[in-house]
This record gives C-alpha cells, structure tokens and sequence, in this order.
C-alpha cells in the first residue's frame, strides 16, 4: 500500500471514532438539558396553574354575580382561590428571581382585572401577561363588568318571556310564539 491510501484510512478511522465517542460526549451536556427541561416544565406548569386559577376565580364571580352561588360560599370559596392564587404567584416569583412588589393578593386582582379589559377588547393571550396595578383601572373595570353581567341578565329574562305563547288547545302542551304546530300533538295553531 502506498502512504497516500494510509492517510485516507486513518481519516475514515478517525472520523468513525469521532462519530462514535460523540454520544458520550454529549452525555454531559444531556444532564444540564434535561434538569434545564425539568425546571422549564415546571415553570410551565405553574403559568397554566396561574391561568386556570385566574380562570375559576373570573367564573366564580360571575356566577355569584347572577346569583349561582350563594352569598354564604362565596367568600369560602373566593378566598381559598385567592390563597392558592397567592402562592402560585409566589412560587413563579422564585421562578423569576424577581423580588415581590406588592402583595400576591393584590396582583392576582390585577390579573384578574387585567383578564376581564382583555376580553372585552377581544384579546386573550395579551391579558395573561398583563398585570395591571392601578386601583383605578380595577374599580373601572369591576363597574363595567356589572354593568355588562345585568344586561346579560336583562336580555335573558326577555328572551324567556317572550317565548311563551300559551298551552296547546288540543292536549294542554307548553307552546312558544314561533310554533306553528304543537310538538306534542300536531294541532295548528292560531
């Protein structure tokens, strides 16, 4: 063999010996990713944690607001959200490294409020980010959130009574202004 074929075999030897070591090599590297990943996830899940909270407390108000809930569970049940709340965003502060500000309490109303301007402008994901501090903003928002629960509210009971028309003259069945027939029997009606 000649010296030029010697060099082309120690290259190909060198090669596959690279190609092979590299995955213990990278093992290393694989650690630091994998707790990196760990801790993402968990960041992760404290964030979704965050929103779902946000996202019971909002429903929670507004199903005491048109009156879902009695008036005797609803600080029950407010309260121990807000705590859980609280130590989510105390938790992701940690995550942070971001030195507390204001009461968690107090920032999660701000989320909240922050949730409810979003949506009546129609953009959701901006509203999770935001958190809003002003004590002025939150009393705005929280009047015109009333405000939009009682028209809901007006519209409803509207809806309902304009439904009914009567009874059925036939068999006595519930009909509405729009019927045409009785579902129950098939009578026509007037």
């Amino acid at each position: 063999m000649d010296i030029g074929s010697l060099f082309i075999i120690l290259a190909l030897l060198v090669l596959v010996g690279i190609f092979i070591s590299r995955p213990l090599l990278e093992r290393k590297n694989a650690k630091i990713t994998s707790e990196e990943i760990k801790e993402e996830h968990d960041y992760s899940a404290l964030l979704a944690e965050r929103d779902r909270i946000l996202d019971a407390l909002e429903e929670l108000d507004f199903d005491y607001a048109i009156g879902k809930i009695p008036e005797e569970d609803y600080p029950a049940q407010r309260s121990l959200l807000i705590q859980r709340g609280a130590y989510i965003l105390q938790e992701l502060d940690k995550y942070e490294g971001e030195p507390e500000q204001e009461q968690p309490e107090t920032r999660l109303e701000s989320a909240i409020t922050a949730r409810r301007i979003a949506v009546r402008q129609g953009s959701q994901t901006h509203a999770t980010n935001a958190v809003l501090s002003s004590a002025d903003t939150a009393g705005t928002a929280q009047t015109g959130a009333d405000d939009e629960i009682e028209a809901l509210i007006a519209a409803r009971r509207r809806k309902r009574s304009d439904k009914s028309a009567g009874f059925c003259p036939q068999c006595g069945n519930a009909v509405t202004q729009s019927d045409r027939f009785c579902s129950k029997c098939g009578t026509t009606l007037a």
